[in-house]
């Protein structure tokens, strides 16, 4: 695919004509032009035209969802990897390849108004409660910022949020942040062994897409350094580029990422005891479901620490074992829930100190740096 950018470089307060071309999810086509006037706090000479054009990747909307193994699943494999969240009791998965060709799924549970995110260019999963857009649906908007996907919410008058801003960077909401839903990011057969019952995401999504097969080639191999856009300042080089890593951020610019390969030196089953923005955080790791997950260490009045005993994470205070969606399932405290931290979302190595420039890096032999 030929990308060329389509932004001048501007000062970051300013008004920007936005240019962007409609397209199918395959590649670019030549269509009419459509041309929008909005107010950004982002650099213009970062926003860059995808290609596909607004809405050519097609968010979805409360999609059908099945039972494993039901007729819709066939395209998934164990290790495949799916978002995994609960929402009003009920589980749900959305996979990545689902997340590769749609980016967006918007979800109405109840009363909760959801969009789960994927942006196959910065490797980031994240949720969002829509309540801060108003409940307004999300869409791709055909746009990156830094690599990473812009959304617009359908509203009357619609904003630009880029994903890993986690909030609206250009337009009428400009300014305003999304709260995260919590979410765990791990493969298919490691999400299903822990919710038997979970809805799915079926492959009959009424939009054509082959749903089999990954749509970038070799670019999500760790090692990869190519980006489709340059990134300010370069790659950071301290961890592989594409390797996934858990971040917790900590305000606009700091926090802690905990990459995946610095986590699996510690074993397939293992945690993290640490503080990130002043509070005392666990990060729980399983390398058979390759999955992180963060937890705050005080809730309910009570602090809790751990340890890895006979492949299991115990609590040293009453010795119940945890396991890595922060469930425990045996002991005194069998089927009470940790508090998760619902900002730590999984992505790329490279493009978390692009938006966490502050933020320290966690490794296994000496903690952050």
């Amino acid at each position: 695919m030929s990308l060329t950018p389509r932004m001048p470089a501007r000062p970051p307060l300013t008004v920007i004509a936005i240019s962007a071309c409609a397209a199918c999810a395959a590649g670019p086509s030549t269509a009419a032009q459509s041309n929008i006037d909005i107010e950004c706090s982002i650099p213009s000479s970062l926003i860059f035209d995808g290609g596909p054009g607004k809405d050519g990747i097609p968010a979805l909307s409360n999609p059908r969802l099945v039972s494993p193994g039901d007729r819709g699943t066939e395209y998934l494999q164990g290790q495949d990897r799916v978002i995994g969240l609960v929402v009003e009791g009920q589980p749900i998965a959305v996979p990545l390849r689902i997340g590769w060709w749609h980016e967006i799924v918007n979800f109405d549970v109840g009363d909760r108004h959801l969009a789960v995110t994927h942006c196959p260019l910065t490797g980031s999963s994240l949720v969002f409660d829509r309540t801060g857009a108003g409940n307004a649906t999300f869409g791709v908007s055909g746009l990156l910022f830094m690599n990473n996907l812009i959304m617009y919410d359908r509203a009357s008058e619609e904003s630009f949020w880029p994903q890993l801003s986690r909030g609206a960077r250009c337009g009428a909401k400009l300014g305003t942040d999304l709260a995260m839903y919590p979410a765990i990011e791990m493969t298919w057969a490691g999400w299903r062994s822990l919710y038997p019952n979970t809805g799915v995401v079926s492959s009959e999504t009424d939009v054509p897409r082959d749903y089999d097969r990954y749509p970038y080639g070799n670019y999500d191999q760790p090692d990869n350094p190519d980006l489709l856009f340059p990134m300010p300042g370069g790659l950071d080089r301290r961890r592989p580029p594409k390797e996934r890593v858990l971040g917790i951020p900590a305000g606009d610019s700091a926090g802690m990422a905990f990459p995946f390969g610095a986590l699996q030196e510690l074993g397939d089953i293992a945690l993290v005891d640490t503080a990130v923005g002043g509070k005392r955080i666990a990060v729980f790791w399983d390398g058979g479901a390759a999955a992180a997950a963060a937890f705050y260490s005080s809730t309910d009045g009570a602090t809790r620490t751990f340890r890895v005993e006979s492949g299991q994470i115990v609590d040293n205070e009453s010795g119940s074992s945890w396991r890595v969606d922060g469930l425990a399932t045996s002991g005194p405290l069998a089927g009470t829930r940790l508090q998760p931290v619902a900002e730590a979302f999984v992505v790329y190595w490279f493009a978390w100190p692009a938006f966490h420039p502050a933020a320290q890096l966690w490794s296994s032999s000496g903690g952050g740096d």
